[in-house]
Parts: C-alpha cells; structure tokens; sequence
C-alpha cells in the first residue's frame, strides 16, 4: 500500500516538475501550423517532449545516481562538463522564458508596464524565495498544478467539441520532423536528466528501506504516470490549436493564441484567471529551477553556503536580462543551444535504457563522439548563413532536417556491437 501510494505521490510530483506553465504556449501554435496533418505533428512532438523524458526515467531508474552519471562511462571529465553546458542553458534560457510568459500572459494584457519591470520584481521574489526556501513554494505548487490542468483539460474538452470542423492545410514540409524538433523547446529530455534524480533522493531519504528492485519499480512507474498526463495535455493542445486554425490571425503569437483559445471556450473571466495562474506556476518553476541548479554547485563544492548564494544571485541577474525579451525571441535563440545539447540527450538517454552489453564504454564513447561531430552541422546553421553548410547538408542523411547526426549516430552503434559480438572482443 505505501508502494502504490508514494508511486502515485513521486508521479505527480515529477508531472508537475515537467508540467512548467511555461510550455503551454508551445502546442496550440504547432498545431495552429499543422491544420490537417496536426496527429502527425503530434507523433513527433511527444516523441521528443514525452517519450524520450520517459526513458530518461527509466534511466535513472536503472543508475539510481544523478545526472553525473549518465555521461561516466565516456569519462569523468566529459561528465562534468556535459552537467555544466546543461544547466548554464537551463539558467539562460527556460528559466528566463518563464518572466516573458508570466509577462506576455498576465502582465501585458491588464497593465501597461514594461517588461523589464516584470522580470526585475520576478526574480528579486524569486531570490527571495530561493534564499529563505519557504514553504509557500510547494504550497503554490500543490494547489496550483492541479488547477491548472483541471483548467487545461476543460479548455481542450470544450474546444474539441465545439471547434469548426473545417481546417487549414499543414504549412509544414515534414511535419513530424517539425514536431520533433519543437519538443526540443520543452526541454522535456533535459528535465528527465534532471528530475529523476530529484525522485531518488526523495526515496533514499525516506525512512523506509527499499531494495533496489523495488526503487527502480517504484521511480520507473512514477516516470509513466507522468507522461501519460504529459502527453493527454501536449495531444489535446495541439489538437484544439489545429481545430481553431481558421479563427485567428496567421502571425498571431504563442501566448496570444493560448489566451484566444481560452477565451474562446471558457470566456473571458475563465481566460483571465487562467493566465494569472499560469504566470504563478511559471513562478514557481523558476524557483524550483534555480534552487535545483544552487544545490549542484553547493554540494560540488563541499556545501559551501557562498556557492549557493553566488550562483543564486548569477540565475537572478541573467534571469532579469533574458527575461524582459519577447518569448518568440527567447525560443528563436534557443534553437542553436538545443540542437548542440539535445542530441547529446538523446543518446545519452538511450545508451542508459538499453542493456548494458550493447552499451560498453567503447560504444558509449564512439556514439557519443560522432553524434556530437555530426550535430555541429545542425548547430552552425542557425549561427552562419545556411549557404556554406549546403554542400554538406545535402550530403548527409537528414541534414536538411537537422538530424544529420541521427543516422551516423546509429551506424556507430550497430558496427561497433556487431564487430563485438563476431570477434568475441571484451565489453569493457
């Protein structure tokens, strides 16, 4: 019974670690752009925003360590350097975009205020809140996630139900691809990294000693409870987006498409108090975010007090001057970080599911390796101008869909295990 009981709390509480408010705004317009084609958008995009973090889950599940350990076998070194790239973006970048939200949404359209204002009062609260650690945080959270999506459930229930059958055409080449690479935006993967291990500490500090079976059951089927809620909220979004493509402006924005589409189905008193409470839950996860990225540095360098101050005052100060930008700006310079730091996710995870014969040190260090050559293609073309890329993008599998590093990636894999297994050559 405690089992059960603790799997569904951990479940709910790694839901809404994932949920971020701030990731709202993401489907409605992918779905907007898809029209007719948004199931298959909708494939791509939970592959990458829901599936993948699941399997980072099952990782964790399996290391019962932290984030440090899903890069030890390539070496120590590139460990440490992997954690320190992964949360300086997460500092710079979706911690920040959580202001422009909470901006955008429930700033913007009742006060005329700008948006650097928002971001200075956000993240001095924010300090706040970190450095006194005060229980008010899990209080908003445990109240305000299930409202939330108490919310989002009626607004993608109604809208699905009463939307307009006639829809536009995809504006979408590839729209599966397309929705992958949107998921990028989530940040979903990296969170899987990260919060898993967040779980683990929660169990090991509990007083009842599981062995290491039942741990891995247990943070394994907390991880699935999750993305089941993940991926009905991520689905309906995209869907009602699609359903409502033909009543908004077609350069209308994510957080203006998301207030419409609540306006539409809840009315405006229901859209109100939805943007209010998605900039709260915004809030909080900017606190969650900084706290977590504080405790690394504290217990890397031996508990020091002035690490987590220091690095607390640093995710404030770049928060202040990455928020006040729009959030479309905040995701378009995303996109190079993310297309350098995602694949290296991806596999990473992946190499951590599979059965560890298949994934020595050797493969790890090959794979790990190429998909990071390979992925610079991918990176550069949103730094320099595309011409000078286009003789090896159309060179190389999946280049042109910024997944160039996919196909050699998974080449390095199989000719590595296959050349194990026929010459009987050692795993280690």
């Amino acid at each position: 019974m405690y089992k059960t009981k603790q799997t569904f709390v951990f479940g709910f509480a790694l839901f809404a670690g994932f949920f971020g408010a701030g990731n709202l705004i993401l489907p409605p317009l992918l779905g907007y752009k898809a029209g007719t084609d948004w199931w298959l958008v909708t494939l791509g995009f939970v592959t990458s925003a829901t599936i993948i973090p699941l399997l980072a889950i099952f990782a964790h599940a399996r290391l019962q360590g932290t984030m440090f350990d899903f890069g030890k076998k390539v070496s120590p070194l590139f460990s440490l350097v992997f954690c320190f790239c992964m949360y300086a973006i997460t500092i710079a970048l979706p911690c920040p975009r959580t202001a422009a939200v909470a901006h955008e949404m429930a700033i913007a359209p009742f006060f005329d205020t700008s948006a650097l204002l928002t971001s200075m009062v956000y993240f001095i609260l924010a300090f706040i809140f970190v450095m006194n650690r005060n229980k008010a945080l899990s209080i908003l959270g445990k109240y305000l996630t299930p409202i939330i999506v108490l919310i989002v459930l009626t607004i993608i229930v109604i809208g699905v139900f009463s939307a307009e059958t006639v829809m536009h055409p995809s504006s979408f080449e590839l729209p599966i691809i397309s929705g992958l690479l949107e998921g990028y935006q989530t940040y979903d993967a990296m969170a899987g990294m990260i919060m898993g291990g967040v779980v683990l500490v929660s169990i090991n500090s509990s007083k009842n000693n599981l062995t290491f079976i039942e741990k891995r059951k247990m943070v394994a089927k907390s991880g699935l409870i999750a993305m089941t809620g993940l991926f009905i909220i991520y689905a309906g979004l995209i869907a009602i987006g699609a359903f409502y493509n033909g009543q908004f402006d077609a350069q209308i924005s994510r957080t203006d498409l998301l207030f419409g589409l609540a306006t539409k189905t809840l009315g405006n008193i229901g859209a109100t108090f939805l943007s209010v409470l998605v900039a709260l839950a915004c809030f909080t996860t900017a606190v969650a975010i900084i706290v977590s990225i504080a405790d690394f540095f504290k217990a890397y360098f031996k508990a020091s007090k002035n690490a987590y101050l220091i690095t607390t005052i640093i995710c404030c100060l770049v928060g202040i001057l990455v928020g006040q930008m729009e959030v479309k700006y905040i995701i378009d310079v995303a996109l190079p970080a993310l297309m350098f730091i995602y694949p290296l996710c991806i596999v990473l995870i992946l190499l951590n599911v599979i059965p560890e014969k298949l994934a020595t040190k050797r493969v790890f260090r090959a794979v790990v390796l190429i998909t990071f050559i390979f992925s610079i293609p991918d990176f550069l073309g949103f730094i320099i101008d595309p011409i000078y890329l286009k003789g090896i993008k159309n060179t190389l599998p999946l280049a042109n869909q910024n997944l160039g590093w996919a196909l050699p990636a998974l080449i390095t894999f199989l000719v590595l295990n296959i050349k194990t297994f026929t010459t009987k050559v050692p795993t280690n």
